[in-house]
C-alpha cells in the first residue's frame, strides 16, 4: 500500500514548466502524504490516474497546459471528467483558445485557469480555492 494519500497531476509538454509548476507547489502541499506526479505524455496521465483512483489515492486537482501536440488540455479534461468527473482541473496556457475555455466553464468542467507566465501567487490562491471547496 502506498504510503501517499493524495496525488497531484500536472500535464505539459515543455519539462521545464512541469519543473517549476512541481518545485512551487512542493512549497505549500503537504510532503507527508501527497505526492506530485509530472507528465508530458496526456495518455500516461490518463492511466495513471485510473491507477491511482483504484489504488484508493484522492487527485486533488490536475493542472494541463491547454496545447500539446497530441491533444489539447481541452480535449484532455473532457476526456478526463467522462470517468472521474468529480476530478477538479486548472487549466494552464499561454495560448488558450476563449471559446475552448469558455466552454469548459459554462459545462462545469474547469476550476481555474491561470495564464502563463504565472505568478506563485496565482497558482497559490487557485489551489487554495480548490482546498476550500473539497467536502
Amino acid at each position: 500500500m502506498s504510503q501517499f494519500r493524495h496525488a497531484v497531476i500536472c500535464i505539459d509538454d515543455d519539462p521545464l514548466i512541469l519543473q517549476v509548476l512541481g518545485f512551487q507547489m512542493e512549497k505549500f502541499l503537504n510532503h507527508s502524504d501527497t505526492i506530485i506526479e509530472l507528465y508530458t505524455e496526456p495518455a500516461k496521465a490518463l492511466r495513471d490516474i485510473k491507477d491511482f483512483v483504484f489504488e484508493d489515492i484522492e487527485i486533488l486537482f490536475v493542472i494541463v497546459d491547454y496545447q500539446m501536440p497530441h491533444i489539447s488540455g481541452a480535449k484532455f479534461i473532457r476526456a478526463l471528467k467522462e470517468t472521474h468527473p468529480a476530478i477538479p482541473c486548472i487549466m494552464l496556457s499561454g495560448q488558450a483558445n476563449s471559446s475552448q475555455i469558455e466552454a469548459l466553464e459554462r459545462d462545469g468542467l474547469l476550476e481555474a485557469f491561470l495564464q502563463k507566465p504565472w505568478e506563485e501567487s496565482e497558482l497559490k490562491r487557485s489551489i487554495e480555492l480548490l482546498k476550500k471547496r473539497r467536502p
